[in-house]
């Protein structure tokens, strides 16, 4: 499982920098994927990065809220791979 960021991100970026395995991307271009993003082949599930937001966007895969879970599709989209 990995976590995902959701669409509460704000692209404050320490989420990236406390990452141990340096699985989580900004998005680019910024203007179609908004977010940063969690790499689910690298992602170790050790979530430090939840503790680094400081807008409580980043969640395990399987605790995304409803309606939120958009963002899961968006995340393996943007390493693409299939959801």
């Amino acid at each position: 499982m990995t976590h995902i960021i959701t669409d509460l991100c704000l692209r404050h970026g320490a989420c990236a920098a406390i990452c141990p395995v340096e699985c989580i991307a900004p998005g680019e271009p910024e203007t179609e994927w908004p977010n940063y993003y969690i790499d689910p082949d690298s992602c170790i599930d050790c979530g430090l990065c939840t503790t680094q937001c400081p807008y409580n966007a980043i969640w395990p895969e399987e605790s995304v809220p409803p309606e939120l879970r958009s963002a899961i599709r968006a995340n393996y989209a943007y390493f693409g791979r299939a959801f």
